[in-house]
């Protein structure tokens, strides 16, 4: 393996439209990455069917196994079709902490803030694996 890849993308809100990661992942592999997506760990969240579920999640837990993540892979790819607050700080927290970041930015004319951050922006998911190749 080359190193490991997290996977960063909006959830809340479209809990139901996450099948980009199995894209994704699927290109990570390809390209020798091992992929590690939060998804994952959480999806069992996201079934929350009773009002105000989500008010019950423990915040700094949830957020703090992100970021750990984070810390050990080598490449983040941020998935945006839209504006994520999650992603975003995700996007920043890896490249402070000085990883190869990856977006792939639907979004037009993206913040400079996304662009700051982002070593690569790439218009579609079909583009990641030439990115993911010229990473390391």
């Amino acid at each position: 393996m080359k190193g490991k890849v997290f996977i960063s993308g909006p959830i809340q809100g479209v809990e139901t439209e996450q099948s980009y990661r199995d894209i994704v992942r699927e290109i990570c592999v390809l390209c020798g990455y091992e992929p590690v997506d939060p998804w994952e760990r959480e999806k069992v969240l996201y079934r929350g069917n009773e009002p105000g579920w989500w008010n019950k999640v423990p915040v700094a837990d949830f957020i703090r196994r992100d970021l750990e993540d984070i810390e050990k892979c080598d490449v983040l790819i941020a998935y945006l079709p839209r504006l994520s607050a999650g992603t975003c700080m995700e996007l920043f927290y890896a490249k402070i902490k000085k990883k190869k970041t990856i977006c792939i930015c639907q979004i037009e004319n993206p913040s400079p803030w996304i662009v700051a951050h982002s070593d690569i922006i790439l218009k579609r998911i079909e583009e990641l694996e030439t990115a993911l190749k010229q990473c390391l």
